[in-house]
């Protein structure tokens, strides 16, 4: 029977992130990632199919947690609202005290064109859950896709103002200010399209 390993994929995720920042990602292996976090090979497969999984556990949870914040709110709730919503939703996977990892983590993703991939990939399955949900409240395709891509606009754009803030703000802060951004923005555009239909 294998023994219970507590907070394997944290040690794990810890464990790769520092060997690929110490090393470079190319030039540490699944063996060497057990072992720095004080577990075997197989306890890694138990958590990932591979080494560039390891940065994106938890995924599935905050995944999981836009879908049930967008399926919890009315059908009616104006899209400001279910974008500020969504950054609620995802703020408690960012506390202060996780902002030099999440700094250094974004730093060795934009290194390595294989984690630049699955970044993407990740970002496609966060605007995904926000659109199926949309969509599944009867929002209608447009709808759906606006709130996505301004969900995920917003996200981005908070999580990098956090990691990148010398003065030490919080995420919250940082949604905050993009939200109102994204909502100045997108309130031009009712005078651009009466502009194009003259």
């Amino acid at each position: 029977m294998a023994r219970w390993e507590p907070n394997a994929p944290q040690r794990l995720a810890r464990a790769a992130l520092t060997l690929f920042a110490e090393r470079g990602y190319d030039a540490t292996t699944v063996n060497d990632i057990a072992e720095r976090a004080g577990l075997t090979k197989s306890t890694f497969f138990r958590h990932c199919n591979d080494k560039r999984e390891v940065l994106f556990l938890g995924q599935d949870v905050m995944t999981a947690r836009l879908a049930e914040t967008v399926r919890a709110i009315p059908p009616e709730t104006p899209p400001a609202e279910v974008v500020a919503a969504v950054l609620d939703a995802v703020g408690v996977f960012f506390p202060s005290e996780y902002r030099s990892v999440s700094a250094t983590r974004a730093t060795v993703i934009a290194a390595h064109a294989e984690l630049r991939e699955r970044e993407l990939l990740k970002s496609a399955e966060l605007a995904s859950a926000i659109e199926s949900e949309a969509r599944a409240q009867g929002r209608g395709e447009t709808a759906a896709r606006f709130l996505a891509a301004v969900g995920l606009l917003a996200l981005d754009t908070a999580y990098r103002r956090w990691i990148a803030d010398p003065d030490g703000r919080s995420y919250a802060d940082h949604a905050g200010a993009a939200l109102e951004e994204i909502v100045a923005q997108a309130s031009e555009l009712p005078d651009a399209a009466r502009a194009r239909r003259g």
